[in-house]
């Protein structure tokens, strides 16, 4: 082995984690590895912007002992007695690289930090959406494949596992079980044992930290599966529109997988009746539908539910594929459901105090049955979300009053917390969510149904003579998502991509153009997408 002095290059690591999970301690793990061995080590981290837009970045540099037998460093012509170690990570120079996440893993690959020449890539498969991905107004996640396929082809062997999972099954974090992988790649020249004293030694969480580091050891450790291999791909970590081809291949793909729940589980026995009716309706459109009526029932009640399954009729009554695919009663039903199931004050406060969501966050807060919890909610209600509430001509009556207006910026203009744990906070949410009688006179439902109405009108007109035009203008309901300034950009856009079907209606390929005006309305909020494509699309 040569000395430090011969050229001889340090082992570098970089890990990228985000807030709260465990990155320092596992840089600080490796170091205590190291120097416990003879090793100068040393660990640097460059912060992100926040816990999602941008991660930290840990990196470790590690350089052997001189061996014994070797001239001493004085000997050898030079005063220095330690080497001199970089502060951050060199593009094409990592040897290991820890990712937290599926998407650090890309951005790993994007950055130059892995390379197939040299890395050897730790992630865990599990994603952590990034604010871009959160924000986009469609589907605008980077699909998990490619960013494996990428992380495969930008490395020299790729380590990949669900070690959130086993960090969570053992009541620890994921640093513990990236930590055991590591220790079963061999990437390090250490032992197991070597791997586990600074655990130990650390004092806290003990066993449980050991459970997650066997389990990551085991996964790393396991052969690698020599049919997952790839073709080299451009990862691109931008989401972008999906075609309307990957669109509809998704949506099969969701469409199996809900065929593949059990129809009867899904209904109780108020819902049985209408659950029957469904036997009529096409078959390959049956399990959504059912699920459309589970959810307009617990949305409003059961009579809310059989107006869902009559609208469902009218479009399976014009379907010309009723035995087949029924691609239109399919995206009628889906998109019907979700348009009738609107997000009002009254649907937040039933989701808030729902006794499934209360135990699903007493589990992720790992609380023992005898600890106390608090629950707070940030809410920042608009005017709009008030007077929608209210019967249509008190609604309509405080809508247009300055007073009210002012009123109610002056109480909510910093927002509002509410603690629904406790008996306050929960009483206010419960009486919120009781309100569900008084929906149908309100002012938003008196405007969402006559809008449901003139958008079925409109589709199930074209359904004789376009099907697959009648498809899209159904799917438009896509736009119409969010609150506050995101739903009126989005009601804004609907109303253009309405316009636009009307245009386009007789026109060739109306239901492709209709379609690309869908992705464009999707792009961005200002509508400036749209605006551009609806001049190429319809000449308007």
């Amino acid at each position: 082995m040569s000395s430090w002095y011969d050229g001889q290059r340090p082992l570098t690591l970089a890990i990228l984690a985000m807030g709260g999970e465990g990155g320092g301690v596992l840089a600080d793990w490796v170091v205590a590895v190291a120097e416990q061995a003879g090793y100068f080590a040393q660990t640097t981290s460059v912060p992100g912007v926040a816990q999602r837009t941008g991660s930290t970045v840990y990196y470790v540099e590690l350089f052997p002992p001189t061996p014994v037998g070797t001239e001493s460093r004085e000997a050898a012509g030079t005063r220095r007695t330690e080497p001199i170690l970089s502060v951050f990570p060199t593009p094409g120079e990592v040897d290991v690289v820890i990712a937290s996440e599926l998407m650090e893993a890309g951005r790993a690959v994007q950055r130059g930090f892995a390379t197939p020449d040299r890395t050897t890539l730790i992630t865990s498969t599990h994603r952590v959406y990034s604010i871009n991905e959160r924000m986009a107004l469609g589907d605008g996640r980077v699909d998990n494949e490619a960013l494996l396929s990428a992380a495969r082809t930008g490395s020299k062997r790729l380590i990949s596992a669900e070690f959130m999972a086993m960090a969570e099954d053992a009541r620890s974090v994921i640093s513990a079980a990236l930590f055991g992988a590591l220790a079963g790649s061999g990437a390090l020249p250490f032992t197991r044992e070597q791997f586990e004293r600074p655990i130990r030694d650390f004092g806290k969480g003990v066993d449980q930290s050991l459970k997650a580091f066997a389990g990551g050891f085991a996964a790393a450790a396991r052969p690698a599966d020599p049919s997952r291999t790839s073709q080299p791909v451009e990862l691109t970590l931008t989401p972008r529109p999906l075609s309307a081809q990957e669109r509809k291949a998704r949506e099969e793909k969701r469409r199996n997988e809900i065929a593949a729940t059990d129809p009867g589980a899904l209904v109780g026995r108020k819902l049985r009746p209408l659950a029957a009716d469904v036997a009529d309706l096409p078959a390959a459109a049956r399990s959504m539908i059912l699920h459309g009526l589970v959810r307009t029932a617990v949305y409003q009640n059961p009579a809310y539910a059989r107006r869902y399954l009559e609208r469902v009729g009218k479009f399976a009554a014009v379907d010309p594929d009723t035995d087949g695919a029924a691609r239109l009663t399919t995206e009628g039903a889906r998109h019907l459901a979700l348009w009738m199931c609107y997000q009002d004050t009254i649907q937040v406060a039933q989701q808030k105090i729902r006794q499934h969501r209360m135990s699903r966050i007493r589990a992720e807060a790992r609380a023992e049955p005898d600890q106390l919890i608090q629950v707070r909610e940030y809410l920042h209600p608009q005017i709009d979300e008030i007077t929608d509430t209210l019967p249509t001509w008190l609604g309509a009556t405080l809508r247009r009053s300055t007073a009210f207006q002012r009123l109610v910026r002056k109480v909510t203009h910093k927002g509002m917390i509410v603690n629904t744990s406790s008996i306050t906070g929960n009483t206010a949410l419960s009486v919120m969510a009781r309100m569900r009688p008084l929906r149908p006179r309100s002012l938003r439902f008196v405007r969402e149904q006559a809008a449901i109405e003139e958008w079925m009108a409109r589709a199930l007109s074209v359904a004789a003579v376009d099907a697959d035009l009648a498809c899209e203008i159904v799917e438009c309901q896509r736009v119409l998502k969010g609150y506050g300034a995101t739903y009126e950009h989005g009601s804004d856009s609907f109303a253009e991509l309405m316009s636009a079907a009307e245009e386009l209606a007789g026109k060739p390929d109306a239901a492709g153009r209709l379609a690309r005006l869908q992705a464009a309305a999707l792009a961005d909020e200002d509508g400036r997408t749209l605006a551009t494509e609806l001049g190429v699309t319809t000449g308007l």
